[in-house]
């Protein structure tokens, strides 16, 4: 009986030492949570199944986290990726700030987003530091953002981090008062000092920030308060009595024009964005004005980004951005919202120059868009990854051994010396595939014809695609944002039109319908979906980037319903962001939470504005419905950038495109079927040949559907298929050309305004 006892009491022994081993330990520097938060942790922790791999390198012998803080409770995918730091993050909330005021902290805020590689870098050298999460468990109350769902705080406190440094971007790391006002603030920090070639690591700013905040709080207060008045004032711009004119169109031109870098494209030196919104201000630009020099520098640009690592020539798609002036070695995450974007350039750059490379290229994004970052329920994903395995880049490099593996003789050479290729490679002994020399000279080179050379290319690129499906899968943010899907919205629509792809056009509708009949609760837009999980308020770039992407598509499908919900979401936007005093359109509701101000966004950052987009549509709109209502509103708009857009008018090129279309005379194009049966096709190819970006377009079949049509769009009274045929209308400000049902002089119309001005 002893020995028994003996041998339950060594099993406990060891059971409970088992289990100390194992449970969660306490965060550095502080005591363990209360009962009721571990226990609400774990059941979180358990909640994430077998198959979860925590993101962290402090783990127990089995696999478990050491570590697991209230990150662990939200849904955002860069929340969870914190999840497990030792750090003691907090979400933004009320509960982290009572508790910073209750304890007299200050609070370190750090935002991000889950494919960002800087947030990356920074969370594993300071965010898995023990003796940093320690020092900031300690001393501070620390609070994750992710940028992505809350583009309200991260609006904020880009202005405050901007001001204090004179530049932005992600991670970025501000200093709080309990009040929410900031005092310090910058992007990324190494840990400690001298690393990186930065003189004061995380370590060392937390350390004298700290020692300020209590040693010197008048001073602390003093900058806070004075920073928080630049914000209000910086966030929310004065308005100007008279409406910007032609002349700031032209002096962006000129600021876009001094930049141009004439030999690799683009606009300054490295690193490189690219930004779309400035070629498309600088398309409209030169049709106005007839200037084919604008033209150049757009296409140049178009050319060396298709050409250049930026762009994945094996699967399609545009990273990030380039670091260096050619655009040859990119940051490797790739963004929704980018490639939509992107895919619109180059269409429209097809449509004028005719290029068929623009076009592959714009073919070639959408169907990566389709093919990698499609949502089961018919939305898009938000973006992937730069790093694979901890290392950036390597799920996108090769090197020439790997090649000769993989590639047949004859593929390898025309690889080699298209993608140039080489064995020490570009890129820390690996090569980033770009287009070192033109495929028509390295066929000639082969003795192969172009159409042979095009084939082996694409049978090289095919099996080089499988074998990357092989390697270590890159993370996927299968977040699906309203904005970003209104963008993509309308690149499908686009590329529907003007590639004939009716494909396109059905995979748009996809996304509309899932956006407006998942994406919606009590009548108003949510912002995000996360599998089965819808949530947060819907922000001014949700509602007018997919009123844009139903007014896209609408002039692809002419299907009704696409006009009246983009008209309907209209009417929500101007009830709930409209600013009555000084016009245009605040980022947040009227009834969203109140930070330290209500910012209404004008520039274009990595997405174009808000604001900007809601004044094309309400031109668009004002063209359809003629109600004068939406045309005075976005003249409210432009007055209430005015001064910004003539102080700083490269900043925002998407407001400049809305002015474009306000001072020109756009279309009003109809074309009507006498039935269901008749064919508008040889009408639509000539529409898909001319830019015509200042415009609005209906097709409609006679009868029924022409008089349901009539009652949102009444232009389209009295007009009709003329002897049965197919007719077409070409109308400026209501005054029309004859209507025609010949394809080429409908052409003709096009080509030639009647007012001679755009």
């Amino acid at each position: 009986m002893r020995i028994i006892y003996g041998f339950i009491g060594a099993s406990l022994l060891l059971l409970t030492h088992a289990l100390a081993e194992t449970a969660p330990k306490a965060m550095p520097g502080l005591a363990p949570f209360p009962a009721a938060v571990q226990q609400q942790l774990d059941r979180a922790l358990r909640a994430q199944g077998d198959g979860y791999t925590p993101r962290t390198r402090h783990l127990f012998e089995d696999g478990r986290p050491q570590y697991t803080n209230r990150l662990i409770l939200e849904p955002s995918p860069y929340l969870l990726q914190h999840a497990h730091n030792p750090v003691n993050w907090y979400p933004w909330g009320e509960e982290a700030f009572a508790r910073a005021k209750k304890e007299n902290k200050p609070v370190f805020l750090s935002i991000g987003y889950s494919t960002c590689h800087w947030c990356h870098v920074m969370e594993r050298e300071s965010f898995e530091d023990s003796a940093i999460a320690e020092y900031l468990n300690r001393h501070y109350i620390a609070i994750k953002v992710d940028r992505e769902q809350r583009p309200d705080v991260d609006g904020i406190y880009m202005t405050a981090v901007q001001m204090l440094t004179g530049r932005g971007g992600w991670p970025m790391s501000v200093w709080l008062t309990p009040d929410r006002s900031p005092f310090y603030g910058g992007t990324y920090f190494p840990p400690r000092d001298g690393m990186r070639g930065q003189q004061t690591g995380l370590l060392t700013l937390l350390t004298r920030l700290q020692a300020v905040y209590h040693q010197e709080p008048n001073q602390v207060a003093t900058v806070a308060k004075k920073l928080t008045r630049s914000i209000q004032a910086a966030v929310v711009p004065e308005a100007s009595a008279q409406p910007p004119d032609q002349t700031v169109l032209t002096q962006a031109t000129e600021q876009f024009t001094a930049r141009f870098d004439p030999r690799y494209g683009g606009f300054g030196q490295a690193p490189k964005f690219p930004r779309s919104v400035t070629l498309e201000f600088l398309l409209r630009y030169s049709r106005r004005t007839n200037d084919p020099k604008v033209q150049d520098m757009v296409v140049k640009t178009l050319e060396a980004m298709a050409t250049g690592g930026i762009y994945d020539q094996v699967g399609g798609g545009f990273h990030r951005y380039a670091t260096d002036q050619k655009w040859r070695v990119p940051h490797f995450e790739k963004m929704l919202y980018d490639n939509a974007l992107l895919a619109v350039a180059y269409l429209e750059g097809y449509q004028i120059t005719g290029r068929e490379d623009f076009a592959r290229i714009a073919r070639e994004v959408l169907e990566y868009l389709d093919r990698e970052m499609s949502a089961p329920d018919g939305g898009f994903y938000s973006a992937t990854d730069a790093d694979s395995g901890g290392e950036e880049g390597t799920f996108f490099t090769w090197t020439l051994p790997e090649l000769e593996q993989l590639l047949s003789q004859s593929q390898l050479r025309l690889v080699q010396a298209h993608y140039g290729v080489t064995l020490q490679g570009n890129f820390e002994g690996t090569n980033i595939l770009h287009i070192a020399r033109p495929l028509e000279t390295v066929a000639k080179e082969l003795g192969l014809s172009l159409e042979q050379a095009q084939r082996e290319r694409q049978e090289a690129r095919a099996l080089l695609h499988r074998a990357r499906q092989q390697r270590r899968a890159l993370h996927t943010d299968t977040k699906v944002l309203v904005a970003w899907n209104g963008l993509a919205i309308s690149a499908f629509a686009k590329g529907a039109h003007i590639l004939n792809v009716p494909d396109y056009a059905t995979r748009a509708t996809r996304a509309a319908t899932f956006l407006l009949t998942r994406m919606k609760r009590d009548g108003r837009l949510r912002r995000s979906a996360l599998g089965t999980l819808i949530d947060g308020d819907a922000y001014l770039n949700d509602y007018a980037c997919l009123i844009a992407g139903l007014l896209d598509l609408y002039e692809v499908t002419f299907e009704l319903r696409w006009l009246q919900e983009g008209i309907a979401l209209q009417a929500l936007q101007d009830a709930h962001f409209w600013d009555n005093e000084n016009g245009g359109y605040f980022l947040t509701a009227d009834d969203a939470e109140q930070l330290l101000a209500r910012e209404k966004p004008a520039y274009d950052g990595a997405e174009p504005s808000g604001n900007a987009v809601a004044a094309h549509n309400l031109l668009r709109l004002a063209e359809w419905t003629l109600k004068a209502d939406y045309r005075q509103r976005a003249q409210r708009c432009f007055r209430a950038f005015a001064s910004e857009l003539n102080q700083r008018p490269t900043s925002m090129p998407r407001l400049l495109s809305a002015l474009d279309f306000s001072l020109g005379r756009p279309k009003e194009i109809a074309i009507i079927k006498a039935s269901t049966d008749d064919t508008v096709e040889p009408f639509l190819e000539q529409l898909r040949r001319h830019f015509l970006p200042n415009r609005v377009i209906t097709i409609v079949t006679q009868g029924d559907e022409l008089a349901t049509h009539q009652r949102v769009v009444p232009w389209l009274e009295a007009k009709r298929a003329i002897k049965g045929k197919v007719t077409a209308y070409v109308c400026e400000q209501h005054v029309c050309s004859l209507p025609v049902a010949d394809p080429g002089l409908f052409a003709e119309q096009l080509a030639a305004p009647l007012s001679g001005v755009p």
